[in-house]
């Protein structure tokens, strides 16, 4: 045995923005290698792979061809998509009995079953929750996922309790790993004022709410609207891409009927994320306004690290069970008109809140390297035995109550 901490670690897969910042983190402290799958629909004989390195962040992950409908019954199965995954990985791992493969989807069940090394399970999404998907499937894969896996990594205490009642998970195994931002996002001091705009934002009037992310059907967009048309004096910053559907037709209308305004309300589009900083910074007041579902109030918040680290005033909906526990941080609110109060009382404090320092010493330890450290130390044989995940007694949308 080479070594823990020289071992090889496979992270299957970096398809998402926030498994790439995770995987960047991970790769300074042990030798990574990171995949990207391309959906072909040949891609179970496809024996090509393509080296791509980023800058930022600095991440080198190799893309390679995957099976079109691969998770659907019976493909995978029939195709042995999952051998065929695997001796992939396995055919670049020095010592595979003393490899790491973290795995962040339910659908590689089939390749952690076959890894001869350690396995960890990274579920940064409540898959089973999501609309279209096989809930009894998923559910199983999940079992399976659990069942081998020597750690399993949640974001969120509400995923956690899934993955225990549902997915038959040993407590002992779980360790809850949220979202984060960068460690060089976080400020070398709290942050009392906002800082100047960005330059697509310089000729918008203050006071400024910003929202942050994916603009699509995880918020609460009938709120935006009322908040908007009720709060006049405020300008608002969308910061974000809008490209995702919107299923809800009235949530639809609503974001269009925002998105067509123009003037005090500003959509910028999709941004690097290495740039969200020099916005979040920059705003009077962000606004986390999440729909409630179950696949969205079960998540971490991404965007909630990266305003913790601005230290600017925080107002949140209900939409997210992570965040109902997170006040003083931030604020929470009900319905457009609460949010149109807390602005207001925002405003008559010149947007001091009192607890700019409190989101900046909690910023210290909301990042991505640490989240990476966490994980690392967890599966170290040489470190202490780790106190057990511990239920909270939330009711979950199993299979049986959904």
């Amino acid at each position: 045995m080479e070594g823990f901490h020289k071992s090889m670690w496979h992270v299957l897969d970096v398809g998402s923005i926030w498994m790439k910042e995770f995987a960047s983190a991970l790769s300074e402290l042990v030798p990574t290698r990171c995949w990207a799958p391309k959906i072909r629909n040949f891609g179970r004989w496809e024996r090509w792979e393509r080296q791509t390195a980023l800058t930022d962040p600095r991440l080198q992950f190799t893309t390679f061809p995957l099976q079109r409908c691969y998770a659907r019954f019976p493909v995978g199965e029939l195709l042995g998509i999952g051998s065929h995954v695997a001796r992939r990985l396995l055919d670049c791992t020095p010592d595979p009995k003393d490899s790491t493969l973290v795995c962040t989807s339910p659908f590689y069940a089939a390749v952690a079953e076959r890894w001869p090394g350690r396995i960890i399970y990274y579920l940064t999404d409540l898959t089973a929750a999501y609309p279209g998907m096989n809930r009894r499937k998923v559910e199983e894969l999940d079992r399976r996922m659990c069942r081998v896996a020597h750690l399993v990594c949640p974001n969120s205490r509400r995923t956690g309790e899934y993955l225990w009642t549902v997915g038959d998970c040993d407590p002992e195994k779980l360790l809850v790993i949220p979202n984060a931002t960068r460690e060089r996002n976080v400020l070398r001091a709290p942050l009392y004022h906002p800082a100047a705009l960005p330059s697509d934002l310089a000729d918008l009037r203050r006071p400024i709410v910003g929202i942050i992310g994916n603009l699509s059907y995880n918020l609460d967009w009938r709120l935006l609207r009322d908040a908007v048309d009720g709060a006049p004096g405020f300008s608002w910053a969308f910061i974000g891409p809008t490209d995702m559907k919107i299923p809800d037709p009235v949530q639809r209308k609503a974001r269009q009927d925002l998105m067509e305004r123009g003037g005090r309300v500003r959509f910028t589009g999709a941004k690097p994320y290495g740039v969200l900083c020099d916005y979040g910074r920059a705003f009077d007041v962000a606004l986390l306004p999440y729909l409630k579902s179950e696949a969205i109030f079960s998540a971490s918040a991404t965007r909630f690290y990266e305003h913790l680290a601005a230290c600017r005033p925080i107002i949140a909906t209900r939409g997210m069970d992570e965040l109902l526990q997170k006040e003083p941080l931030l604020k929470l609110v009900d319905d457009a008109g609460e949010v149109i109060s807390e602005l207001n009382l925002r405003r008559s404090t010149d947007f001091h809140d009192g607890y700019e320092e409190l989101r900046w010493k909690a910023s210290l330890d909301g990042t991505w390297e640490a989240r990476a450290r966490a994980m690392v130390a967890r599966m170290d044989p040489k470190q202490p035995a780790a106190v057990p995940f511990r239920r909270t007694g939330i009711t979950l949308a199993t299979r049986e109550t959904a």
